[in-house]
């Protein structure tokens, strides 16, 4: 308020001159309003241009968050798609495995050959496994030691 008063008074003690020159000037007044209208243009367009400007910057910025959203989700998407291909081919395995659970020969050989159970007059024959040569030779050498 203050300083728009400081400026009131200075109007107030400005007195307009009253010539033949001024008088007989009348584009005087005209220029003085188109350099008015000019300052005032030039203020909207400098307004208007930061407004533009940080109107694009936002959206610009915008994008990039949108894009760096939109690959860490495909990142996420690709991890999750192998994580189902890996669950559908464990469950078609286990399905696999319930189908022949279903089958009573299939348990009666299972029983065989897991649990040593046997038909009524078969015998068991367990064989170890092969040993490889390099194993027997390891094992011969720390015998002589």
């Amino acid at each position: 308020m203050g300083k728009r008063n400081s400026q009131d008074e200075l109007h107030n003690n400005v007195q307009p001159l009253d010539n033949d020159y001024v008088r007989s000037n009348p584009n005087a007044k005209k220029a003085k309003q188109r350099a008015k209208k000019a300052v005032l243009l030039r203020r909207r367009l400098a307004i208007f241009s930061i407004i533009a400007i940080a109107s694009i910057v936002g959206l610009i910025q915008f994008s990039s968050m949108q894009s760096e959203r939109l690959a860490e989700k495909q990142i996420k998407k690709a991890e999750v798609d192998a994580q189902l291909e890996e669950a559908l081919s464990k469950q078609e395995m286990l399905n696999l495995q319930i189908s022949k659970l279903e089958d009573d020969e299939y348990i009666a050989k299972l029983a065989r050959k897991e649990f040593f159970l046997s038909e009524e007059g078969e015998i068991i024959f367990t064989i170890p496994k092969t040993v490889d040569k390099e194993d027997e030779k390891t094992d011969s050498d720390k015998k002589d030691e």
